[in-house]
């Protein structure tokens, strides 16, 4: 069990779920200027699927690096793109240029260079429940 989790303020948040409390263990984990999705989060832990993972972070993700649990195209979390962005200018995470067409010019992240695998460093490949991390 880990020791509790508390808001920007530093007041203790309430208690979370088992299973939240994994998704958000993961999120901790995941390097500056790298990125999950929310499928990599679920296949890492071995259960639930990116919904689950994309519902725990909506309702308990503010207090761990939520902008490093994205979705599968790159794509900026509507909503709090800015605030993601000055995120991943300041951890380097690696981004591709938006194209003329792309909604607002917001540039994209580059998921093949930024993708980590809850390794030590390479692309997600081989990733598989708590069984294969240990």
């Amino acid at each position: 069990m880990s020791e509790q989790r508390r808001d920007r303020a530093g007041e203790p948040l309430p208690e979370v779920p088992e299973y939240a409390e994994r998704v958000l263990d993961v999120a901790e984990r995941i390097p500056p200027g790298r990125v999950m999705t929310y499928g990599d989060v679920a296949e890492w832990l071995g259960e639930g699927g990116p919904r689950q993972v994309g519902r725990v972070m909506s309702l308990y993700g503010a207090a761990v690096p939520w902008w490093r649990v994205v979705r599968s195209d790159g794509a900026l979390l509507p909503g709090h793109e800015l605030r993601a962005l000055g995120h991943y200018r300041d951890e380097a995470t690696p981004l591709r240029q938006a194209g003329r067409s792309a909604e607002g010019h917001l540039p994209r992240l580059d998921m093949k260079r930024a993708r980590w695998d809850g390794h030590g460093g390479g692309a997600v490949g081989g990733l598989g429940g708590e069984a294969a991390h240990t």
